[in-house]
């Protein structure tokens, strides 16, 4: 029997106060284990054992060669690209790299699957053990991995072109996939979708995996079961292919209430493999957990164990990239930021770049890094997200905006100024040094100016001096008035100089 649940809001408890985690139910506080099997497609021109191509959205069956479709007597050839995508990961991810791996046949039957077996591994994969940091809620915790394996991707059954027929589209068979296991380490939707984010943005770093998970390159199934807090291990369920980060947390909380309740009703759960439906809100039963031993996992006689060499590691480690948890220390640590401020910039690898190009165009990166930063985050992110496009998109570029830093770095404009720059600079374009030259928006640093203005607002407002005599924290009154008188150009610094020395602060 196919059974469902909808989803149903989480309740507050003074217990989920204190430990925020645990889920209230109608017998006390329950909590969910959380690990997941992330499917990531390697970023490769060829699949895993041919030559096939691996580009999207091409016609059914026109990236397929003999060995996709399982032709006798094709071999597979290993991908030597493949291989060096999954070191490149396992070494991302802190984990042991395996000298020594071997690929094996997973049996099972589907009409996609043309082989009737899955290339896979099991016993030896390619990477073992490691780990990646998350920060949740302020935050930090260790997530660790099990193990990241190669397989091959099957096709894809399509249903929904004909009332009477299924077809089979053979295009994404044999694509490479890396399987990153984590451990039950998780405890709450947040959590999982943190992992799911921050193992993203490793592999994005690290040019393995693109990411897409609109397009099915990145994707996972999401384990999933609930115990009384420090009991035993309950019993858990898969929720296969959840394709976005939102539809994990969704996925993670219905299930947990799914099992909750029937727990509670004096139910027990059964280990399955189940669909999440974001529309309806609920998780489906596909069928029965299978366990290794229903797989029928041999070692495939077509393919040698899979071995290489300490150098071929160490050659791959010596050229990874600045990966992002230390670029996000690097950044706190040289210019200052806060550990949000930073954990903004690195979260994409395009954004990171786009910032360090604005600081290679400035005199002293190091003291104007903070200033950038804040541009780069509040100013530019948030116009592009206003306008929901990517900094790949932006018409500000980091060579103009590291001018306009440049300018507020060195006092030639304002704060205030800048910001009216930046919106020339979006519309039109144009080199801001040039535009603040030709529109006259050079800031006033000339005391005389400066003065006579000063002199005006004092002599106007007679009885805000007494005020600001009183309680000097009312200066900021008279400088706001000053640069308003000024339309915007005085000095700040100045001003405030000028005014506390005339007012006798």
């Amino acid at each position: 029997m196919t059974t469902v649940t909808k989803a149903v809001p989480m309740q507050d408890n003074a217990a989920a106060a204190k430990s925020p985690n645990l889920i209230k139910g109608n017998t006390g506080d329950w909590e969910v284990v959380i690990g997941l099997e992330v499917h990531a497609q390697v970023n490769s021109r060829s699949k895993l054992f041919s030559g096939s191509s691996t580009a999207f959205g091409a016609a059914p069956n026109s990236h397929v060669s003999l060995v996709d479709a399982a032709m006798p007597g094709m071999l597979p050839v290993i991908n030597a690209e493949c291989v060096a995508q999954a070191v490149r990961t396992g070494l991302g991810l802190n984990a042991q790299i395996n000298l020594k791996s071997v690929f094996d046949r997973k049996n099972y039957f589907y009409p996609d699957l043309p082989q009737g077996y899955q290339i896979s591994q099991y016993k030896q994969p390619i990477v073992g053990e490691g780990r990646i940091e998350i920060d949740v809620d302020g935050a930090s915790m260790k997530v660790g991995i099990e193990r990241l394996h190669l397989e091959q991707d099957a096709g894809k059954s399509i249903h929904d072109q004909h009332p009477e027929f299924s077809y089979v589209d053979l295009n994404r068979s044999g694509v490479a996939l890396m399987e990153i296991v984590s451990k039950p380490d998780m405890r709450s939707a947040k959590q999982a979708q943190a992992y799911v984010t921050k193992l993203r943005t490793i592999l994005r770093y690290l040019g393995t995996c693109d990411g897409d998970m609109e397009k099915g390159n990145l994707r996972a199934d999401v384990n999933v079961s609930v115990r009384k807090p420090g009991a035993a291990l309950g019993t858990r369920c898969e929720i296969k292919n959840v394709n976005s980060i939102r539809f994990i947390g969704q996925a993670v909380d219905v299930e947990a209430r799914r099992q909750i309740e029937i727990i509670e009703d004096g139910g027990k759960i059964d280990q399955e493999t189940r669909l999440f439906d974001p529309v309806k809100g609920e998780t489906r039963s596909m069928r029965s957990k299978e366990e290794a031993h229903d797989y029928r996992y041999f070692p495939d006689p077509d393919l040698l164990p899979l071995e290489f060499k300490p150098e071929f590691v160490a050659g791959l480690k010596a050229k990874l990239p600045e990966l992002p948890d230390a670029k996000k220390a690097r950044f706190v640590k040289d210019f200052g930021l806060s550990n949000y401020d930073a954990g903004v910039l690195v979260a994409e690898r395009e954004n990171a770049d786009y910032f360090e190009a604005v600081l290679s165009t400035l005199k002293d990166g190091t003291r104007d890094g903070k200033t950038a930063a804040n541009w780069v985050i509040n100013e530019l992110f948030g116009r592009l997200n206003k306008e929901s496009k990517d900094v790949g998109a932006s018409p500000v570029s980091a060579a103009q905006l590291g001018s306009l830093v440049g300018l507020i770095g060195d006092s030639t404009i304002s704060g205030k100024i800048a910001k009216d720059v930046f919106e020339i600079l979006w519309a039109e374009g144009g080199d801001p040094a040039e535009i603040v030259e030709s529109r006259g928006m050079k800031q006033v640093t000339d005391t005389g100016a400066i003065e006579k203005a000063v002199d005006e607002i004092i002599a106007a407002n007679p009885d805000k001096v007494a005020q600001v005599i009183a309680k000097p924290t009312m200066l900021g009154w008279f400088v706001g008035q000053v640069i308003k008188q000024t339309g915007g150009k005085a000095a700040p610094a100045t001003v405030n100089e000028i005014l506390k020395k005339k007012l006798g602060i």
